[in-house]
């Protein structure tokens, strides 16, 4: 799987770079943000370096789908999934993406403002 020298993601799955991790395994990592916007902020990541969702192919279908079951777990575990939880995406800048590695964040544990931004 190709991966970026100079990506801070792939350097977190690699364990280069340490992060509070809440998943592991040998696809996907999940870790705490460093600057959470909500009581439950945890970032979902593969190991293949993939620059943004706009970069996904028809052959990351199950990659994706893992991911988002990865979230769903961790909301379970959290208990987010009760009231609610929000997944996220951004793409480029003026959306706030600001690592070119694809991820979910997963918000939960307060109430979410429609519309986001």
């Amino acid at each position: 799987m190709p991966v970026a020298e100079d990506c801070l993601f792939c350097k977190i799955f690699a364990r280069e770079i340490p992060a509070k991790e809440v998943f592991r395994d040998e696809e996907i990592v999940a870790f705490e943000d460093i600057r959470p916007v909500a009581p439950t902020h945890v970032l979902v990541i593969p190991k293949e370096h993939i620059p943004s969702v706009h970069d996904l192919k028809a052959g990351h279908g199950p990659m994706l789908v893992r991911m988002i079951e990865v979230a769903n777990r961790i909301a379970d575990e959290r208990k987010v999934d009760r009231d609610g939880y929000r997944i996220v995406v951004n793409k480029g800048p003026q959306a706030g993406q600001s690592v070119y590695h694809l991820h979910l964040h997963l918000l939960g544990g307060r109430t979410m403002a429609w519309p986001p931004g």
